[in-house]
């Protein structure tokens, strides 16, 4: 059930990243998605979504493998 959870967890900023990336290349071709009024922000949106996805993603997977102790001396966290 665990699994299934942290499954579900990686799997929406995962979607959201891809979307970001449809939209700006959608924005490059210049094909308009109807929420968004201009071609600008629609790139911009893309920019935001993707950014958040990578970003969620990857600060999760930092998180684990701190739990776990497999990370470098550089990223371990600091003891104050």
């Amino acid at each position: 059930m665990a699994r299934l959870a942290a499954l579900i967890v990686l799997l929406i900023p995962g979607i959201l990243a891809a979307f970001g990336i449809k939209l700006m290349r959608d924005t490059f071709f210049g094909i308009h998605i109807l929420p968004f009024g201009a071609l600008w922000f629609q790139f911009i949106c893309g920019i935001v979504f993707t950014v958040l996805g990578l970003g969620f993603f990857a600060g999760f997977l930092l998180n684990r493998d701190r739990k776990n102790g497999k990370v470098a001396p550089r990223f371990e966290k600091k003891k104050d």
